[in-house]
């Protein structure tokens, strides 16, 4: 039958439409008595904030369902799930399971229609109660259609791995019951894992235990604003930490200044807390802070008898003698469940079918495992035979006339370098089979060596010939921590043709350019001042290969030829910014605004790496325009990260020469206070006044005064004068006012006298992508006392001498304004910044 000539056929089919749509989609934000959850239906929250659903995790199949809440793809594009309920129980048919109310409780039913998760209520015949999600990330269970009635339940009292904003993580003095976050077993099983933060209602402070016993990691106590041992905390103007203690309840709760900034806690399979805001820009989670800094300081991370090794990557490995327990878990970053023996252990058979007893394994350099038996012996050999004697030993220490052993599995076991504290010698046991055995391998070896001896002798006189014929070989390169290579001296010295084509120079050394046999341009830094050993050397050189960015340059190789230390680097073919924004000869190739902001973004981020994502926080110590790279496509390169562990304690004494008082240094580089990540913020606000001017900062005049722009920009933006005055006359104001503007109010807040009062990188980097709006900083008092003394400088300016005395009138004026107000402006982060979106 025709549709179109029968209305009734067609208002069928539409109602059948209708409800097919309906059942795929629920569309409210309510499960009630009469409109269960079952299959692909979901239920979104009033402000489209929240989905709930069911959802089958990470990568992997569709055999394991669980319900769970997440955010909305119009506000986090890719699926982050912040709660689930039957975390332990999945269901195998989510068409067949349902969500529903029973009894006064939301309970899941699975595929055989048998509860597998439950609110877990006292029984009410009410057909009232209802289970709402909240615009905040919160499923409340109520008896009543009303908002203002209290929660029957609420998921916030009961968090998994995720802490929103609002939700709570403490104690239930009535119950008992202590709200903690505890991590996925790994990315693709959203079960219990080893790792928990809860609160220690004693002291208010959070703790992160390991197995719900094992504490590894503190904030300290509250104080009534901040963690004592979080100092981050002083300059984190997004959260709002409040502690609530009353008879029933123990708990801290957070709140975001600005509610439109995506945040999250999340107690992450890595045994770390995260804290991460969602950026629009680059569409992925910013993590803004972590604890513990390092992977290797979360207790036990690598199992029983794994070894965690902070400069490789993965960070764990068995030991010698043993084998993941579980290659599938290991493959998720799941190493739980440690490693176990390959060869089970000869122990007290003192006549074994091979003849063998069991051996030790010298492993140098380990912090030793936890749980040890101490025992009073004189020498090394009674300390070994205590623990060969005992079946049950698996490893001992032995050091200054103490001897340590340890009985069944090692845990907590870390690989350190040389000079590290703690760095000590265990010794394993393994099965003798572990070993190599040179008289059985001896009769072997000869009839192989024999047998090969000829060809062996044919290759060697090839491969001789070959070599001589290759003026710049590098044929003894070594592959050192996976891509890094170890170069001898004589190869570098033919790659840059004996160091003639010389690039620049800096206080760490100066580099050339070189060429590799493949014609692959490099860049070779001669590094100056190194006092280091070869090995401490390689193992720093080897940390710093590992860290890849975008925005840092690539690390190829090194050599250590004795005294000779040398770095060798991708060549950057547009050379340093200082070449591009100081010294170009051609009017036309000056840097554009689009590129300058690109270049000043781009080595933000880079910063961002070092500071915050790295293993360990590295502090550049010497961000300047020489040491950003540019490549073929003007992307920023950030180089000589990591050198300043290098050269040691006189690198601030090269420091300080290099530029004097008025170049990037902070201020406590100078008064000998310890230098923080903040020392590079100022570094690089400093620099951002040189992209804006295209001029040094400070230079000298031809009457005997000091230009410094740094002045003039900060009492401009102070007074909120105007910003194309400011901007590089060859330019011709063509540049976007609003970028301009930001990029001058970052630079005033990051050269703050306080540190305190310079925002950290990664929010610098969310300002730069219009993230966050800034408002004006005050003028750090260190500007202001240079231009109490402005009879000895002089502003930069294109314009006529009268705007030049303007300018001169109004900086003078701010600065009296500021000496009347009695002390200098203190930034308060909350009240200065609030996203733009």
């Amino acid at each position: 039958m025709d549709a179109k000539r029968n209305p009734g056929l067609m208002f069928s089919l539409l109602f059948f439409s209708l409800s097919v749509n309906n059942y795929l989609s629920l569309g409210a934000d309510t499960i009630s008595a009469n409109q269960p959850l079952s299959g692909d239906q979901t239920i979104v929250s009033a402000g489209g904030s929240f989905v709930l659903g069911f959802f089958t995790p990470g990568n992997s199949s569709g055999s394991k369902y669980y319900i769970g809440i997440w955010y909305s793809e119009v506000k986090v594009s890719t699926q982050t799930i912040v709660w689930v309920a039957n975390r332990d129980k999945p269901v195998s048919d989510k068409s067949s399971s349902v969500l529903r109310i029973s009894d006064g409780n939301l309970v899941l039913f699975n595929e055989s229609q048998i509860p597998v998760w439950s609110t877990n209520l006292s029984s009410t015949t009410s057909s009232a109660v209802a289970a709402v999600l909240r615009d905040e990330g919160n499923l409340v269970l109520r008896d009543g259609p009303s908002n203002l009635l209290e929660p029957l339940w609420q998921s916030f009292d009961h968090p998994t791995h995720t802490w929103l904003p609002g939700g709570k993580i403490g104690l239930n003095k009535i119950t008992n019951e202590n709200q903690r976050l505890i991590s996925w077993k790994n990315s693709e099983d959203p079960a219990p894992g080893l790792f928990s933060l809860e609160l220690d209602a004693n002291i208010s402070s959070y703790i992160i235990r390991w197995n719900r016993s094992i504490q590894y990691w503190t904030s300290g106590p509250w104080d009534g604003k901040i963690f004592s041992l979080v100092p981050e905390m002083r300059t984190n103007y997004i959260y709002n930490f409040s502690y609530i203690n009353d008879k029933n309840q123990s708990y801290f709760t957070y709140s975001v200044y600005n509610p439109s900034i995506l945040s999250r806690f999340v107690m992450d399979v890595s045994g770390q807390i995260k804290q991460s805001t969602w950026s629009n820009y680059t569409n992925e989670w910013f993590l803004f802070w972590t604890q513990p800094k390092t992977q290797c300081e979360v207790y036990a991370f690598c199992g029983a008898f794994g070894s965690c090794d902070q400069i490789s990557q993965p960070f764990c490995k068995c030991l010698k003698g043993f084998d993941y327990k579980s290659p599938k878990d290991w493959y998720l970053s799941d190493y739980s469940g440690g490693c176990v023996r390959k060869t089970p252990l000869q122990c007290e058979n003192t006549s074994p079918a091979n003849g063998q007893k069991d051996k030790f394994l010298t492993m140098p350099n380990m912090n030793l495992p936890v749980q040890a038996q101490f025992f009073g012996v004189g020498t090394a050999a009674e300390c070994e035979s205590s623990c060969f004697n005992n079946c049950s030993c698996t490893a001992y220490s032995y050091d200054a006339n103490n001897c340590s052993i340890w009985i069944g599995e090692l845990f907590n076991l870390n690989q350190l370098t040389e000079d590290q504290i703690g760095a000590r010698t265990l010794y394993l046991r393994l099965a003798a089979s572990e070993f190599s055995n040179h008289k059985n391998n001896k009769g072997v070896v000869g009839a192989v060596v024999g047998s090969v001896a000829g060809v062996a002798l044919l290759l060697g006189l090839i491969v001789f010939v070959i070599l001589r014929r290759r003026k710049r070989a590098v044929g003894t390169a070594k592959s050192v921590e996976g891509s890094l290579m170890a170069f001898e001296y004589r190869d570098l010295q033919n790659a840059t043709k004996n160091f003639s084509d010389k690039l620049g120079g800096g206080g760490f050394g100066s580099v050339f350019k070189g060429t590799l046999p493949d014609s692959t341009a490099i860049a070779v830094k001669k590094l100056e001042s190194i006092s280091q050993g070869e090995k401490q050397f390689r193992t720093e050189v080897s940390t710093i290969g590992t860290i890849q960015h975008v925005n840092l340059v690539r690390l190829r190789g090194f050599c250590s030829d004795g005294s000779r230390k040398l770095l060798v680097y991708d060549y950057m073919p547009n050379g340093s910014l200082e070449s591009q924004l100081f010294h170009e000869k051609n009017p036309t190739q000056v840097l554009d605004w689009k590129t300058r902001y690109q270049i000043a973004l781009g080595t933000a981020r880079g910063l961002v790496y070092l500071h915050e994502k790295c293993r360990e926080c590295i502090i550049h110590c010497d961000i300047k325009p020489e040491n950003i790279l540019l490549d073929a496509e003007f992307c920023p390169k950030v180089a000589d990260f990591g050198l300043a562990k290098l050269v040691g304690r006189e690198f601030s004494r090269v420091l300080t020469t290099m530029r004097g008082t008025r170049g990037y240094l902070a201020p406590e580089w100078i008064s000998g206070v310890a230098i923080t990540a903040k020392a590079d913020v100022y570094s690089y606000g400093m620099m951002l006044f040189e992209f804006v001017s295209g001029r040094r900062n400070s230079e000298p005049s031809a009457d005997g005064k000091t230009r410094f722009f740094p002045t003039r920009a900060t009492s401009i933006m102070k007074e909120g004068g105007d910003v194309l005055g400011l901007l590089d006359p060859r330019l011709e104001e063509k540049a976007d006012v609003e970028e301009l503007t930001r990029i001058c109010r970052i630079a005033c807040w990051c050269i703050q006298d306080d540190e305190a009062n310079r925002p950290p990188m990664s929010q610098v980097v969310q300002i730069l992508e219009g993230v966050l709006e800034v408002n004006p900083a005050p003028i750090p008092r260190s500007l202001q006392v240079f231009d109490d003394n402005r009879e000895n400088i002089i502003f930069f300016t294109e314009s006529s001498s009268n705007q030049s005395s303007q300018a001169r009138s109004n900086t003078s004026a701010a600065s009296s304004q500021s000496k009347s107000d009695g002390q200098q402006q203190v930034w308060r982060p909350e009240e200065q910044l609030s996203e733009n979106v």
